[in-house]
Formats: C-alpha cells, structure tokens, sequence
C-alpha cells in the first residue's frame, strides 16, 4: 500500500512517486535533527557523568546508556517531509509513506495535544502529517494547497473539505500575524 521501505522503491511505483518539477521541503527539519542530536548527546554525558561521579561506569553500563541516548535521539527526530508536483512524501527513520495529493480520497485532522492530519489518496496509500509543518513551510503549503484544490476539484475528494478549509484559514491567521508583527501593527 503506502508503506514502502526507502530501498524498496523501485519501478512505476518509484515513479509516481518521484515525479519531476520542483521539489518543497520542509526548512525547519535540519534545525530539529541538530536539536535532537544536541538532546541525545546532553542525555549520554550526563549519564556517563553521574555514573563516572557515582563510581559504577563500565562498559555494559556505558552501552546500555548510549543505546538509551540513541533511542531518545530516534524518537525527538521528526519525519522528513517534501513535496513534489502531486506528491507529498513523508520520510521516516526507516519506511517512507507517499501519498498522491492531486487524488486524495480524505483528509482527517485530529486536533489536540499532538496535532495529525491524516491524507489518503485513490492507491489506498496513506500519510500522517503533522499540520504544523505545512504552517512553518510556506512553499510545502502552497505545493500542498494547489494538489488538494486539484483533487477537491476532480471529485476525488470525498471527505475532508472542511479539514482543508479549516487549516487554511488557520495558516491564513498565522500569516496574517507574522505580517503585522513583522511590519510593527501588532
């Protein structure tokens, strides 16, 4: 279906997934990658510190503390999302889900502590976003807005309009802000 392991990705399906034209990514992934390095990195000194002040460091111990560091540094990294014309892909640590966004079938927000936006398209391929990064990434947006107005337009689009409509003015409000803020009409 959607899943699809990054060297697994071959043929026609490699190809409706990697279609050429301009490719928006989101510009605030480098920044959380350094930030969960900084984290995982911070988690391991300490503990290799207060064990080495506590007197009980060994190498099994050292392991089990760089094995947990790691775990951490795994899960504070976020997925990796671009988008091409027609495409929107989301890039784990392992698999890589696409999903066709000039045909989506539904999109469904779950609001509330941990925002997702959940998009499946006419393939059955499915994708989990979080909103956020459409908001933070003006050009992943607008790649994004244009496919969905295609597929809302083509008739595909079944159930999820109003999800749409709804994160649309809510990166309109957002916009709308920042340009006060930054032209001082705040």
């Amino acid at each position: 279906m959607g899943r699809r392991f990054t060297l697994a990705a071959t043929g026609a399906r490699a190809e409706r997934a990697n279609p050429a034209g301009p490719c928006a990514h989101d510009i605030h992934w480098a920044a959380e990658r350094r930030t969960a390095i900084r984290a995982a990195s911070l988690l391991l000194t300490t503990l290799l510190v207060v064990d080495t002040g506590v007197g009980h460091l060994s190498f099994p111990r050292a392991a089990l503390w760089s094995g947990l560091a790691a775990l951490f540094f795994l899960i504070l990294l976020p997925p990796r999302v671009f988008a091409r014309p027609g495409v929107l892909t989301v890039r784990g640590v392992l698999v890589e889900h696409s999903v066709r966004t000039d045909s989506l079938v539904s999109v469904h927000w779950f609001d509330g502590v941990a925002q997702r936006m959940v998009l499946r398209d006419v393939e059955g391929s499915v994708v989990e976003i979080d909103p956020t990064v459409l908001a933070r990434n003006p050009a992943l947006w607008r790649r994004f807005d244009a496919d969905a107005l295609a597929s809302l337009r083509s008739g595909t689009l079944a159930c999820g309009a109003t999800a749409l409509r709804q994160l649309a003015e809510r990166i309109d409000r957002e916009t709308a802000r920042t340009v006060f803020k930054v032209s001082g009409l705040h």
